[in-house]
């Protein structure tokens, strides 16, 4: 039997790559299928009592329960705000990286960056947000 060689088409061989995505694609999203909804019920305790639905707190009875009183809306106004400034300042990174690249354009952008976030920034302090009470 001779050896022959079969020519693949570059339709072929872009169809391959794209094939190693599906795969990785069917792994992550089988993972989380089947922890929910096949491992879960195995493990967990399916039969609930006064004891397994009591609060633990180290071995000491619990003094109150979480919802007898309320947080102030500061508090989750604070975190909001670290949380967009937190985010906002994770894109000087990559702009640091390509500063040379990106020549006096991007030097631009950061700096309209930067002030639009100055203006948050002071904007929030003129209005009080920043202090707890």
């Amino acid at each position: 039997m001779p050896f022959t060689i079969t020519a693949v088409s570059a339709t072929q061989r872009n169809m391959a790559n794209y094939s190693v995505l599906l795969v990785a694609a069917l792994i992550v999203i089988s993972v989380p299928v089947v922890t929910l909804f096949i491992l879960a019920p195995l493990v967990r305790a399916s039969r609930a009592n006064k004891v397994k639905l009591e609060p633990y707190e180290c071995g000491v009875p619990a003094s109150s329960y979480a919802f007898d009183h309320r947080f102030s809306v500061r508090y989750f106004l604070i975190a909001v705000l670290f949380i967009i400034f937190d985010v906002e300042t994770v894109f000087l990174f990559p702009w640091a990286i390509r500063f040379k690249q990106l020549g006096w354009f991007g030097a631009v952008e950061m700096a309209v960056f930067l002030a639009i976030l100055l203006i948050g920034y002071f904007y929030a302090w003129k209005r009080k947000v920043l202090s707890w009470v």
